[in-house]
């Protein structure tokens, strides 16, 4: 049986497997690169650190990621608030890594157009046909799928 510890930021820390540990625990690597994040920011507002809501189709959006409040729940809820964090560049950046970390790889991939698609449709968006328009986005942004 195995067994992954995973810490507050959904990072797996280690697997037990009987008496080995490995710290794959059978997931693959999210670590969406600072490449990406920025044509990911880019698309958005113009990575306008400024940018407060956004009337995104009916539900809110904010901050330079344009993240909505589901989201940020999905990433730990980091900061203070949904508010203050996705204002915040650092914080709404950590957002999307931990979104990514926590859902690239067994529910899409780990490329830069797997993450993008994740960041515009949710954690299957790497699979919805919907999301291949903000994929054209991030790379007519500069980025490629090995970004």
């Amino acid at each position: 049986m195995q067994l992954c510890y995973i810490d507050a930021s959904y990072s797996v820390i280690s697997a037990n497997h009987g008496n080995s540990f490995d710290y794959q625990c059978g997931l693959i690597d999210a670590g969406i690169s600072n490449t990406c994040l920025d044509c990911i920011c880019e698309v958005e507002p113009n990575c306008d650190k400024e940018t407060g809501y956004a009337d995104d189709g009916g539900s809110d959006s904010c901050g330079p990621f344009q993240i909505k409040k589901v989201y940020w729940i999905d990433c730990g809820r980091p900061g203070d608030s949904y508010e203050e964090c996705t204002k915040d560049y650092e914080c709404a950046k950590g957002c999307v890594q931990a979104y990514m970390e926590r859902y690239g790889g067994w529910k899409c991939g780990t490329t830069c157009e797997d993450y993008a698609r994740m960041h515009n449709g949710g954690p299957k968006g790497c699979k919805k046909s919907a999301t291949d328009g903000y994929w054209n986005k991030i790379r007519n942004a500069g980025c490629s799928s090995d970004s």
